[in-house]
């Protein structure tokens, strides 16, 4: 009988995180792509906007004004998916339909005064100013007695639905843990239970020693592409470091956090030359008190592009039915992603 290569046959791939499946198709790399094709805009972009809403001393869309911020500039979100006066009051009928109410905050951060930016173009220090706010915000929100959960995130780009090309990103905060980091957590807490150790330490030591799968690092933080990857391009960032939180992040770490934040960024702009659009955001410990020892601070890449600047991945059909699926294998992108080394570190 045939050996399996993971690189040439069909097979299933398991994620230890969310304890899920999916289904990897390496020899549909060839397949022809006739289906919808993305605009690929490449407008260059004014440093200041008078009609955005997130430029300094603009009025937003809610009606307050910006005052006219030099760094990095947090206010409540104006139209919040999550409000902090809800009644968490439940509903139930027949234990079928089942309700509750979920209090919560939801918070813009502009990365920069500047319209023109995005992370890949932003200065490290700059960055690090960021890194720092997510911080100050992780804390301060997660001070809240009914805040358990605070998801920091950025959505670029209008594939990703990002309503603004101006940097920024969101945090909402939660009363509830959220699914995903719900998964996240029973994962760690179980692997932690069952072997006195840590599930992305250890799995980080194992993608160290293979290499095939790694795609940039620092001496504090290690960007790779998991082996259970979903999207085609998706990474995802360690720190070397066990730590639970931003919060426990020393200068050096926040430093080298900044950094590889803007060469993945740069990496992903330059692979199809095009900037790149994703979804990133922080896993780290939920906020209800407890240590949460298990956790390991890290954060996802998940970017839809596939082919080029305008072919990107769909999850439809068996994807929402069954199992997601990828064409390209987790070591043939994070090759392609290394790549790039020599023009990420000239940016």
């Amino acid at each position: 009988m045939t050996e399996l290569d993971l690189q040439a046959h069909p097979h299933r791939r398991f994620n230890p995180l969310t304890r899920e499946w999916v289904l990897v198709s390496p020899h549909r790399t060839q397949r022809p792509w006739q289906g919808q094709v993305e605009a690929n805009s490449q407008d260059k972009l004014p440093e200041y906007d008078p009609s955005c809403y997130l430029c300094p001393g603009n009025k937003r869309a809610g009606g307050k004004q910006n005052p006219q911020y030099k760094n990095t500039f947090v206010f409540d979100n104006d139209f919040g998916a999550l409000l902090p006066d809800t009644p968490v009051d439940k509903f139930e009928a027949a234990g079928v339909l089942i309700a509750q109410g979920e209090p919560g905050i939801c918070r813009v951060i502009c990365f920069s005064p500047r319209h023109d930016l995005t992370i890949s173009k932003m200065a490290p220090a700059e960055l690090a100013d960021v890194v720092n706010v997510w911080v100050e915000q992780y804390l301060e929100l997660g001070s809240f007695p009914f805040i358990n959960s605070v998801q920091i995130f950025e959505n670029r780009g209008a594939v990703m639905g990002a309503s603004n090309p101006h940097p920024h990103g969101q945090i909402w905060a939660n009363a509830n843990l959220p699914n995903e980091a719900t998964k996240e957590q029973q994962a760690l807490s179980e692997y932690s239970e069952a072997h006195q150790s840590c599930l992305l330490c250890d799995y980080l030591a194992l993608e160290l020693r293979q290499k095939e799968r790694l795609v940039c690092d620092n001496e504090h933080f290690v960007a790779l592409v998991p082996f259970w990857a979903v999207w085609p391009f998706e990474t995802l960032l360690l720190g070397r470091r066990h730590t639970t939180g931003l919060d426990q992040l020393d200068e050096a770490e926040r430093k080298s956090l900044a950094e590889i934040l803007k060469q993945m960024t740069a990496r992903y702009d330059k692979l199809f030359d095009v900037s790149f659009p994703y979804t990133m955001g922080f896993h780290q410990r939920p906020t209800d008190g407890q240590d949460h020892a298990e956790s390991h601070l890290h954060a996802h890449f998940y970017p839809p592009l596939l082919r080029s600047a305008t072919v990107r991945k769909f999850m439809v059909g068996y994807e929402m039915l069954g199992t997601p699926q990828r064409d390209i294998t987790a070591e043939q992108a994070a090759a392609r992603l290394r790549e790039l080394k020599e023009v990420s570190d000239k940016l």
